[in-house]
């Protein structure tokens, strides 16, 4: 959850869920009804509920207000994610929320019948800011933010004046769970509530400190519960335990209280608890416990089993949920999927996660593909996996007029089919490491391409420094060496591992106290093929550099659940919710000119920049097409789709851009790039839980992705935000330098290196001696730089340096040992 922020072009908050309900026969909810059954209201039969997109249906969209008409005038209401979805009594239950309202709102409490028809808003509903679910096993009910519901659908309600909070999670009593469970709020404070009565206590106002709770699960005689930020909020005296941050490492949260005393198990940002009972809410007995995280390392598995910690490491696909304050995470769970099947999401990234995880058997976690969609949960029903999303919202978002949010249903194969499981992380970063201590293990296991980048600082003594690293190779805790590197003080090295390397996990050691970094970037390598013929057929409607395009702003409507669609030279329209159809609508200048678009990036002879923090940032080049605007404009290059992260699409290359903290720009420094096109995409949006594109050919013709008006003067392409990763791997080619005058030991710009293939940098200069030129990387996006090759070019002719498959870093720069005029341009395929 985030508080308002107001940027360029926005950078969002929170979201959207779900509302509109279409029955067997379809039957629109009336908008000004905020109390009646979904299904006995309104009189509009005209909602198409046969449309199903990329996974989506448009249909079960949600929004935040429902008394308006379809407008969107109420404060407090900015966003509407949907935080938690359960299968029971036969239909699918799920809630949306608002950013901060825990005494209530006008989102609402739905429910799905099995053939996707007919969303159904509960006229019990009291909105709020909810994500907390649990089966009660004894009462026979789905605990569900502040509503209590039987095996047969009837509902009760927790009213929130009597417990006014945002129910984060809901875990099992420690001592009475046959009546009894725990409430957690994002505040901090602890409730107990009796499931039959509905009674109601206050147990803790704040017992530890973070802020922006998450999780909650109880086992092993203790409840634990997380924190997920640190933030200036609340008063520290009235925590039990611990206090304000003594370091910048301190962040969040994970903490437990067996019954009589709280203890701080980590000072570190925690999101899902949960253990092998799933969303029951915990065990009454000895069953091991799980906990994810993360620190600026990477992310954190915590194991409780036998009463004692134990810390797993893992590698994060994106930064995009780093953020300190904790806003900008959603809910990451571990859940089971299907047949004894679980799933685990963490920044950006799925993983297969083995429910037998323990202490002596740690096998089976794998990466299965990283994802731009925004998810606060997941569930399986009827064979397919439901992702919640949170998608368009309007919190510091400019550009959109409401919040919204829908489901998606597919396959573990689909998501195989989104973006490469590519990741990095390791347990050290810069950090103070004893002499002989073994890091955290961190995860090698599932990916095909890896690399360890070492590093060491300062030593006790100049002696060179010994690097060892061992494998665990079963998940069994059995420990072996399998090599060691040799680094001398202030040494820096990039080590490949073993493309054969049958591992689970890898740990490190040195022989003498340093301060030292190990940092691994891996990846499956599974890059997505534009030119397959099933890819390409997706994307058909779409207007190549060459083609004449349909370019129009798009923008969800505040005023009604439309898209607004303006074109310059041609009539305002509307695409309309109910039909999927063309609607002209009275002329809009003040939207029209929200909608222009300035480009945030320029162009030279050597590549794109881009500006950060009074740097610039140089990106690759697609098409030379790309340097000046189209017969309709300068396309979109930046833009909020996904909460609270912004996509960019600059010459060529989509990328997603993380959010660091309101109404500061995006981080492009840790940008990351999704696919490469040479589409004329004119304008791009998230509305009704799918991705619009712009852009599409004047020839195009309705294709299920493609809708078009009837005189095919406009068209819109519709799909999923994860389609985007099956443009085709990202490509391009540029670099800091382009017969550039260059000066002896001044490093050239950042050029960005992260998530490409196939990588070379081509050299040349003018001098007439050769030139030594260093290459240079910043690992982390931190800039923090280590030197990685030194490079002999010669005179008269280019040197070509083809990097290691496996090598991956955040930017790379170079550096000339004597003043020439040189290029340096990099090929990436």
């Amino acid at each position: 959850m985030t508080m308002i922020r107001s940027w360029q072009l926005s950078a969002a908050t929170w979201i959207a869920a779900l509302a509109c309900a279409c029955l067997t026969t379809p039957r629109l909810i009336a908008d000004d009804d905020t109390s009646a059954q979904g299904s006995a209201q309104g009189d509009s039969t005209d909602l198409r509920t046969d449309l199903q997109i990329s996974g989506v249906y448009p249909h079960l969209t949600t929004y935040g207000i429902y008394s308006q008409n379809g407008g969107h005038y109420l404060d407090g209401h900015n966003e509407c994610g949907i935080g938690a979805i359960v299968p029971w009594a036969g239909r699918l239950w799920m809630v949306n929320y608002a950013p901060h309202m825990p005494r209530g709102s006008e989102h609402k409490l739905y429910s799905i019948d099995p053939d996707l028809r007919e969303l159904t808003i509960h006229p019990e509903s009291v909105g709020g800011t909810p994500a907390g679910r649990m089966i009660h096993r004894e009462s026979r009910q789905l605990l569900i933010a502040h509503y209590l519901i039987d095996d047969h659908g009837k509902v009760r309600v927790i009213s929130p004046r009597d417990m006014p909070i945002r129910v984060t999670a809901i875990a099992r009593h420690l001592t009475d769970p046959a009546h009894m469970v725990y409430y957690i709020d994002m505040e901090g404070s602890i409730w107990e509530a009796n499931v039959h009565t509905l009674a109601v206590n206050r147990l803790f106002k704040k017992p530890v400190p973070g802020w922006h709770s998450k999780g909650g699960y109880t086992s092993q005689g203790r409840l634990v519960i997380s924190n997920n930020g640190e933030l200036a909020v609340g008063n520290y005296a009235d925590v039990l335990v611990g206090g304000a941050a003594t370091s910048p490492d301190e962040a969040g949260v994970l903490a437990e209280w067996n019954g009589e005393q709280w203890r701080i198990v980590e000072r570190r940002q925690y999101t899902d608890v949960t253990g092998p009972s799933g969303i029951t809410g915990g065990s009454d007995s000895n069953d091991r416990l799980w906990a994810i995280g993360w620190d600026r390392r990477s992310l954190r598995l915590k194991l409780l089993e036998d009463g004692k910690w134990h810390t797993y490491l893992l590698p994060k696909a994106a930064y995009c949920n780093d953020a300190r304050h904790g806003w900008y995470t959603e809910w990451p769970r571990i859940r089971e999927i299907t047949g004894g099947r679980w799933m685990m999401d963490m920044h950006g990234m799925f993983f297969d996660f083995p429910p037998t995880f323990s202490r002596d058997n740690s096998q089976g976690l794998r990466p299965i593909s990283s994802h731009l969609r925004y998810i606060p949960d997941f569930c399986v029903w009827n064979d397919k996996i439901v992702l919640a999303t949170d998608e368009t919202s309007i919190q510091g978002n400019r550009l959109a007029g409401q919040p919204q949010s829908n489901l998606w249903f597919g396959t573990v194969e689909d998501l195989k089919q989104w973006g490469p499981a590519s990741g990095f992380g390791g347990p050290w970063l810069e950090d103070d490491v004893q002499a002989n201590t073994p890091s955290d293990p961190f995860l090698v296991a599932g990916f095909k391409r890896r690399v360890v980048h070492l590093a060491v600082g300062k030593s006790t003594e100049s002696t060179p420094i010994q690097v060892s690293l061992q494998v665990d190779r079963r998940g069994n805790g059995t420990w072996e060496n399998l090599e060691q590197v040799t680094l001398s003080s202030n040494n820096y090295v990039a080590h490949l591992l073993p493309d054969d390397l049958d591992a689970e996990w890898l740990r490190f050691t040195t022989d003498r106290d340093c301060t030292a970094t190990a940092f691994l970037c891996q990846t499956n390598a599974r890059f997505a093929d534009g030119t397959a013929e099933e890819n390409r057929e997706l994307f058909h409607g779409l207007a190549e550099i060459e083609d004449e395009a349909l370019g129009a702003r798009v923008y969800a409507a505040k005023h009604n659940r439309n898209l607004c669609v303006v074109e310059e030279a041609g009539p305002p329209l509307e695409f309309t919710k109910t039909q999927f159809e063309f609607v002209e609508v009275e002329q809009d200048e003040r939207l029209a000119a929200l909608l222009e678009v300035n480009p945030i990036f320029g162009v030279d002879e050597a590549s794109v920049k881009i500006s950060h923090r009074g740097q610039t940032l140089r990106l690759p080049k697609g098409r030379l097409e790309f340097d000046r605007p189209f017969e309709f404009g300068w396309p979109r290059d930046i833009r909020e789709v996904e909460s609270e992260r912004v996509l960019a699409n600059i010459h060529g290359t989509f990328y997603e851009v993380p959010l660091v903290t309101n109404g500061a720009p995006p981080a492009f420094n840790r940008m990351r790039p999704v696919a490469s096109h040479s589409k004329k995409i004119a304008d791009y949006c998230s509305w009704n839980g799918l991705l619009v594109l712009s852009g599409t050919k004047a020839s195009a013709s309705a294709d299920g992705h493609v809708f078009v008006n009837a005189d095919r003067s406009m068209g819109l392409w519709l799909g999923g935000v994860d389609d985007l990763w099956r443009l085709g791997k990202p490509t391009g080619t540029g670099g800091p330098w382009k017969d550039t005058l260059v000066e002896s030991g001044k490093p050239s710009d950042p050029y960005l290196m992260t998530g490409y293939d196939h990588k070379a940098l081509r050299l040349s200069h003018s001098s007439a001696e050769p030139v030594t030129i260093h290459v240079e990387v910043d690992v982390t996006g931190d800039n923090q730089w280590h030197r990685y090759q030194s490079l002999a070019v010669p005179t008269g002719e280019p040197l070509t340096f083809q990097f290691p498959d496996a090598f991956q870093a955040s930017w790379v720069r170079l550096v000339s040992e004597q003043e020439t005029r040189a290029t340096g341009q990099l090929v990436y395929d």
